[in-house]
């Protein structure tokens, strides 16, 4: 109950901005994450009640629901992890480095443990507090040297790019606006700012309002301006060509010369947003009406050569899930584009949440992310998770700069997900181990002898 109680408040503030689709929308999934933090709590209470009880257990167990709530149901939710609060703290990266957002929870979670021990131990037991400030200082131990052995990734060159963000309009566009495609204008007006020589030039997320492929209008300005700068042209679209019948949420690569070297389909794609579980057994929920296609998912990685460099690329919250950003570095990744649209969610949190998550996820995998934002925030991060340059919202503007492109496996990218595999076994064995004591601590039946007693 505590946990539910305390999930409701955490996610409630959290997920705020979901607010902005109704009821429909925000009731539920809090309610759902908030389902996440009550097993936890009931796990917890369950070991607890069989004597049983650590504050690392408890992070253990707090891991292990996480790393469920951010796979399950429908792909998971990456919003809300307690390491991510970490992301502008050094020693909250480094950790990253080693054992990805997890290892940031799994300390965040026993450090409030020990200190709530070392609270209660201080008005009853200088036993137990010494042994909490003994648990204590293992923990900053643990994080000092983390930070001190943290792995450098070897640099690999320079890469000069430019992120246009075009959509300044805090509002759904009028139909008058999306028949003159105005982000599309938009976007390109930006582009015409540009001076010099460019490797890659990034239209973001929802920034192009037709396909360059069926667009040769769209095609040859964008040919044009690949030319003009000898730049390669990342650029967000609807792909409905590559299926017939189907549609794509798709970041197409063009060489400057204008042709098209390779095309990413978002594999993880955001349920309600663009598709619909259920569709049929839904119907009588009027708001899903905003979304009549359901887009389908992609099938491969998104890792392209642009100016000798390999180039990983995203689209919106896939960014915040570790294993697919793993998967890019594993692959070959030199640096990561992230290309997102966050305009639905207005001046809320989101923006600045998502940065956050792009944050862990470069210094996870130890390569720069390049955050491309249609309305902000856009963000430049270096393979340290540090933050060079951020926009502000809803501002039509260039970022223009040089990024280090880096080789070289983190600890997270060679190892994976050892904490949650971890934390899943100690979970496990402490269940079992509890449950196992209290059979032994049964007291035996009774049984009746021929006197009547019990024997």
């Amino acid at each position: 109950m505590l946990g539910f109680l305390a999930g409701l408040g955490f996610f409630g503030f959290h997920l705020s901005w979901t607010w902005y689709f109704g009821a429909v929308a925000i009731v539920p999934l809090v309610a759902l994450q908030a389902a996440f933090w009550a097993a936890a709590g009931a796990t917890v209470a369950t070991l607890g009640r069989r004597g049983v009880r650590s504050p690392f257990l408890t992070a253990a167990v707090w891991v292990v629901f996480e790393a469920i709530r951010t796979r399950w149901p429908l792909g998971g939710l990456a919003w809300g992890q307690l390491g991510v609060a970490l992301h502008d703290f050094g020693f909250g990266r480094a950790l990253a480095s080693w054992g990805g957002v997890p290892l940031a929870t799994f300390v965040v979670v026993s450090t409030n443990g020990v200190l709530a021990d070392m609270w209660r131990a201080g008005r009853r037991s200088t036993r137990a507090l010494r042994s909490a400030a003994v648990a204590l200082a293992g923990i900053v131990a643990f994080v000092a040297v983390a930070t001190v052995t943290r792995f450098d990734p070897t640099p690999t060159g320079r890469l000069r790019f430019a992120l246009l963000q075009g959509n300044d309009k805090d509002r759904y566009l009028t139909q008058a606006e999306v028949d003159e495609e105005y982000l599309t204008k938009s976007h390109l007006a930006l582009a015409q700012r540009l001076r010099g020589h460019y490797d890659l030039i990034v239209f973001p997320e929802s920034s192009l309002m037709s396909d360059p492929e069926t667009d040769p209008i769209l095609h040859r300005e964008l040919t044009a301006l690949g030319k003009r700068h000898g730049a390669y042209i990342l650029a967000n679209v609807v792909d409905a060509v590559t299926e017939p019948g189907k549609e794509f949420n798709a970041n197409r690569l063009y060489d400057p010369q204008g042709k098209l070297v390779g095309t990413y389909a978002k594999r993880h794609l955001v349920p309600f947003g663009e598709y619909v579980p259920w569709r049929d057994s839904l119907s009588f929920i009027s708001e899903l009406q905003q979304i009549p296609h359901d887009f389908t998912p992609g099938r491969r990685l998104g890792v392209e050569t642009v100016a000798g460099h390999r180039i990983g690329s995203v689209i919106c919250f896939e960014s915040a899930f570790g294993p697919l950003m793993r998967a890019n570095a594993a692959a070959g990744a030199e640096a990561v584009v992230v290309t997102t649209n966050n305009r639905s969610y207005r001046r809320s949190a989101n923006s600045a949440q998502h940065v956050a998550l792009s944050q862990m996820s470069a210094a996870a995998i130890g390569r720069p992310v390049l955050h491309a934002s249609i309305s902000g925030i856009t963000a430049v991060i270096d393979a340290d998770g540090v933050v060079h340059r951020t926009t502000d919202l809803f501002h039509n503007t260039v970022v223009s700069g040089r990024i280090t492109t880096m080789k070289g496996d983190t600890p997270y990218v060679r190892w994976g997900d050892w904490v949650e595999w971890g934390s899943a076994v100690a979970t496990v064995a402490a269940l079992a181990w509890a449950f196992a004591r209290r059979r032994r601590m049964a007291p035996a039946d009774g049984r009746t002898g021929a006197d009547g007693g019990e024997q």
